[in-house]
């Protein structure tokens, strides 16, 4: 078997074209929530908090200074922990829409599983012992 032909039995598998849609729906899944969380949740929050805009939240370790020798100015070193907090809530949010998707799928997995199967039919010597056993009863 070639090495092109190998690859192309793994690549039109099932399971990996499933992961690659579930990986392309993720990342736009993704995207969704972090406008939600930026756009939407983030803004309220701020205001109740005095009207503060988490991406701005940062915390100066060196102050922007202008280079003698270049002229050109070297940025500041901040810890943006405004960025930090909103990317944390973004996971959050997602974790927790992934966690509920799970559950869903399991929960239908679990009823798919539960559903009763036909009984299976006689076979002929049953069928044919069932006679027999109802004439004697009605001999008796």
């Amino acid at each position: 078997m070639s090495f092109v032909k190998e690859f192309k039995d793994f690549a039109m598998k099932g399971n990996v074209v499933d992961m690659a849609v579930g990986i392309i729906i993720g990342g736009a899944f993704g995207k969704i929530v972090s406008s939600i969380v930026s756009d939407i949740i983030m803004p309220p929050i701020g205001l109740l908090m005095g009207g503060v805009n988490f991406t701005d939240l940062k915390l100066t370790l060196k102050a922007a200074q202008l280079d003698a020798v270049t002229g050109k100015t070297v940025e500041a070193v901040t810890l943006n922990y405004g960025k930090f907090l909103q990317t944390t809530v973004d996971f959050i949010i997602l974790a927790f829409a992934i966690f509920l998707m799970v559950k869903a799928m399991n929960t239908l997995k679990k009823k798919e599983e539960v559903k009763p199967s036909a009984p299976p039919v006689p076979t002929k010597e049953e069928l044919l012992l069932t006679d027999i056993r109802d004439i004697l009863k009605a001999q008796k």
